[in-house]
């Protein structure tokens, strides 16, 4: 589908949650013991299925032909303030959408989130926000830009002294403690989570919209 394909390579740059080490990540040095300790900086990025959404012309239909607009979120970048007690993340991130029928101008507002999550599955804080697209007469992309931002508590994000020398302490090749990953133990991993912080920003969807995401 010429519509779909041609926003899915406008979007691909998309921001996700990623594996890649950074400076200050858990990083484990030749088996033998961690170097570095993850940032006090929340990670940023795009909860799967939120990243997208899809305006239907009729409210009950889901077939193509019915595609009226879809717009995905792209190109999210973030700077963190961590010099205070309060560590303050800013992030920015472009809309990128495509309408079907472009006849005459048009405005689109799309809702969007910022959510802290704490260790996963705690929201610290939500807040909603609203993107606008404005669409000129006989033009089928627009674009818009939005911006969100998180306040996490330094304390909060930092890692008790006792579970920080059990993680980074050093360890000899063959000893028995060496074979023994200090983030498999319960308690060090259960700190590990209450000391991390994400902002997560996607497009506030209904369920209808959702479910559409993840089944598509």
């Amino acid at each position: 589908m010429q519509f779909r394909s041609a926003l899915i390579a406008l979007a691909a740059p998309a921001a996700l949650l990623a594996g890649c080490s950074s400076d200050g990540d858990i990083v484990v040095d030749q088996g033998v013991g961690i170097t570095a300790l993850r940032s006090v900086c929340p990670a940023v990025g795009v909860p799967d299925y939120t990243g997208d959404v899809t305006l239907f012309s009729r409210p009950d239909a889901r077939t193509a032909d019915a595609l009226d607009v879809t717009a995905a979120i792209t190109n999210v970048r973030s700077t963190c303030n961590d010099t205070g007690a309060q560590v303050y993340t800013s992030a920015t991130f472009d809309v990128v959408a495509m309408r079907r029928d472009v006849r005459g101008a048009r405005t689109v507002e799309l809702p969007y989130f910022s959510t802290v999550m704490r260790g996963g599955t705690s929201v610290v804080a939500k807040r909603i926000g609203t993107v606008t697209l404005n669409f000129a007469d006989g033009q089928e992309r627009a674009q818009a830009s939005g911006t969100a931002g998180a306040y996490v508590d330094r304390a909060a994000a930092t890692l008790p002294e006792d579970v920080r020398e059990r993680i980074t302490r050093r360890r000899r090749a063959g000893d028995q403690s060496a074979a023994i990953d200090p983030l498999s133990e319960p308690d060090v991993r259960a700190a590990v989570a209450r000391a991390t912080f994400e902002l997560l920003i996607g497009f506030q969807l209904d369920e209808d919209q959702l479910a559409y995401n993840a089944t598509r």
